[in-house]
């Protein structure tokens, strides 16, 4: 796969894509004619009698009545995430971890089993964890996200199956449509987290999947500036996740969150191609480099790995991980503390680039169990320009030269 055939263009954003991330289809009658929407920041709303107050609580899940359950500025992006993703119902929550949390909690039961298919987020993974710990639940996990491999860990008390593809770290990509069909084909619900393709390039409830999940702190925000998450699901289901997870647990977004997700959202189309290519042309300019070994990023996926990516995916983000061959956490760090451009820190997905590694010194036994290489580096490219990150990356590589030769 040749990466320069890769780029996708602002122009080739599906058209009801860029119509549900704008605000021309908003109400803009209902607010004076504003361009843009304001922020109902209210607890509350009061009925104009008491039996009216009576007729919405026999409607709540529908009626505006106290912010915890719906808000229109929260409201309004809810239905503009479920257009993008091609989902009747969306719910927003005040953190990516709420929205994972409310999934699993509405879904599992003491003793149920989930299977967790490729390397999936780690917070993710801790608390199923103490799910397994304090209720009971057991789980499996499956990072090569062969569908035999899958299929072999099913059992009858196999509840849900939840994947990441583009897998967190080794950015490994797996067969959605296939998980969905065998997940089905044994009544078993399939969830995964979404954060990483945002909807503009990978819609998974279009290939079967029936809970589609996302940080809306990363692209989907795109500024680094709140913190957000979401579910996108059917009517169904999503009765069941508001009814206890949402309503119940309390994690719900602010109006003042929902109203930054909703300005972030107008900019999608055009900052997702923008940090595809300034990501290709930092992984261009990596492939040069003799220090470097395994890019992981989809466009360097292997033959049998393309062809699914040309079936679930139309473009790639920014954020992709690389191995400094034979690498170690003294190269690793000294090689992240020479950037200048790139920043460290943990989130990724906005405007700002930024350099982490999972290896911190004392847990390379953990990473040797996830599959990771003790040399991986992972980038979020932003929006800066691609010769500044590379020649960024030319002065990370010029600080560990020499280092394998006995150097501190």
């Amino acid at each position: 796969m040749e990466i320069s055939k890769m780029l996708l263009s602002n122009d080739d954003v599906a058209a009801d894509d860029n119509l549900a991330c704008s605000g021309l289809d908003e109400p803009h009658e209902l607010y004076f004619g504003a361009v843009s929407p304001p922020v109902i920041q209210t607890s509350l709303f009061v009925q104009k009698n008491y039996q009216a107050y009576c007729d919405d609580m026999l409607h709540e899940a529908e009626r505006f009545i106290y912010s915890r359950g719906l808000n229109p500025t929260v409201q309004m992006v809810e239905q503009k995430l479920a257009k993008l993703e091609r989902g009747e119902a969306c719910r927003c929550f005040a953190s990516g971890m709420g929205a994972i949390s409310a999934v699993l909690m509405a879904n599992l039961n003491a003793r149920d089993h989930i299977i967790l298919v490729n390397n999936v987020y780690g917070p993710a993974m801790a608390l199923v964890r103490q799910m397994a710990e304090k209720f009971g639940i057991t789980y499996d996990v499956v990072l090569d996200g062969n569908l035999d491999s899958i299929a072999r860990k099913i059992t009858p008390d196999t509840r849900m199956i939840y994947a990441e593809s583009p897998g967190t770290m080794t950015m490994n990509v797996v067969d959605l449509a296939a998980i969905a069909r065998l997940a089905r084909a044994h009544n078993i619900t399939s969830a995964i987290d979404n954060t990483w393709a945002t909807p503009l390039f990978q819609k998974p409830l279009t290939l079967g999947f029936d809970i589609v999940i996302h940080s809306c702190t990363k692209y989907l925000g795109g500024h680094s500036d709140l913190i957000a998450g979401a579910v996108i699901t059917s009517q169904q289901r999503m009765a069941a996740i508001r009814d206890f997870s949402h309503q119940l647990l309390g994690a719900v977004l602010s109006p003042f969150a929902a109203w930054l997700l909703l300005r972030g959202l107008r900019t999608l189309p055009v900052r997702m191609p923008r940090h595809q290519e300034n990501a290709l042309r930092v992984i261009e300019y990596l492939a040069t480099r003799p220090e470097v070994e395994n890019i992981r990023h989809p466009c360097l996926a292997t033959p049998e790995q393309q062809a699914i990516i040309r079936q679930q995916m139309s473009g790639f983000s920014g954020l992709f991980s690389f191995e400094i061959r034979g690498g170690h956490f003294a190269t690793v760090k000294r090689f992240i503390d020479a950037c200048r451009i790139f920043k460290v820190g943990c989130s990724w997905g906005g405007y700002e680039s930024l350099i982490i590694s999972p290896n911190r010194g004392y847990n390379e036994a953990g990473l040797a169990a996830d599959h990771i290489a003790p040399g991986l580096i992972r980038l979020s490219v932003g929006q800066e320009s691609p010769a500044l990150l590379t020649d960024d990356q030319d002065t990370a590589f010029a600080a560990i030269a020499g280092m394998h030769k006995g150097e501190a």
